[in-house]
């Protein structure tokens, strides 16, 4: 008898199995959709493999020893494991516990996290998210590794290589406090906008400039830039409190409170947000089922 699982073959077990149930080479071989001398040759392997007879014959077909006897509930229990793990694993949200970790910038976890954890309350409610800040450099790695499974990037930032789904495209707009003396005329003018003090958000901090200045340098124009902060969530705060102004992007001003939105007087590029994943989720239902769910939220956000 060699032990070896390596030696082994699944369709030898399944024979055993038809064998046991059957007690015929006939009717295992039917059963099978192979010839009689083929289950013959798997029976004699079989015997090998176990050392034992397994089958004697008998008036009417044949009869298991004592040690084919013993086997036959555990083959049967391991052809059932096994068929389980070849079937597609069901999914439940409502009854679907597990984490998912997802990197988010500072703008994509107001405009488009906050959403899809309301949602994702009320639908899978024993699931849990674990957002972390979108490092570009290190995300393949997070990825590759399993420490993120969901990232929020641009087309730019998106590590070669990933699924990946546009979930929509982003403009900006001008906003600033209800009672700011610019507020009522409906419209800002290139002078009048470049006039202004102005309060810009940079992700890596201190800088001053921006796609904004960048815009306004093709027209040959500049603007005044009197604060920089790291985060967009401290800004609505800020404008209202002041009479400053600031250029965002359009999700996040629909979403504050007490603040005037106006069209910036000239062209702004915007751009793309992205939804990226590695494929080692790519056919996970659960995983599928969430990034779906993501997606539709956006889909039905006002345009």
């Amino acid at each position: 008898m060699n032990p070896d699982i390596r030696h082994l073959d699944f369709n030898l077990l399944k024979t055993l199995d038809a064998l046991l149930d059957e007690r015929s080479v006939t009717r295992a071989a039917e059963r099978l959709s192979l010839t009689q001398p083929a289950v013959s040759g798997m029976l004699t392997r079989l015997r090998e493999s176990f050392d034992d007879p397994l089958f004697v014959r008998a008036q009417r077909g044949i009869v298991p020893t004592l040690r084919a006897e013993q086997l036959a509930g555990p083959v049967k229990q391991l052809l059932s494991d096994i068929q389980h793990l070849l079937q597609p694993q069901a999914f439940d949200p409502l009854t679907a516990t597990m984490t998912v970790s997802l990197a988010s910038t500072d703008y994509a976890l107001r405009a488009v996290v906050v959403p899809f954890l309301l949602a994702l309350r009320t639908q899978a409610p024993n699931i849990r998210v674990a957002v972390q800040p979108v490092d570009v450099q290190q995300l393949p790695a997070q990825l590759d590794r399993g420490d993120i499974d969901l990232a929020l990037v641009t087309p730019q930032s998106t590590p070669p290589g990933l699924h990946d789904t546009t979930l929509f495209n982003e403009r900006y707009v001008c906003v600033m406090r209800a009672e700011h003396p610019d507020a009522q005329g409906g419209a800002l003018s290139l002078e009048r906008f470049c006039a202004l003090d102005h309060v810009l958000v940079s992700s890596s901090g201190g800088a001053f400039a921006g796609v904004t200045d960048q815009a306004l340098a093709r027209v040959g124009r500049s603007r005044r830039v009197m604060l920089s902060v790291t985060s967009f969530l401290v800004l609505p705060e800020i404008l209202r409190s002041s009479d400053l102004i600031a250029v965002v992007p359009r999700r996040l001003a629909s979403h504050a409170q007490g603040l005037v939105v106006l069209e910036p007087p000239l062209e702004i590029p915007g751009f793309c947000k992205t939804l990226a994943w590695h494929e080692r989720t790519h056919h996970d239902p659960g995983h599928r089922w969430l990034r779906t769910l993501l997606i539709d939220q956006q889909l039905s956000m006002p345009t």
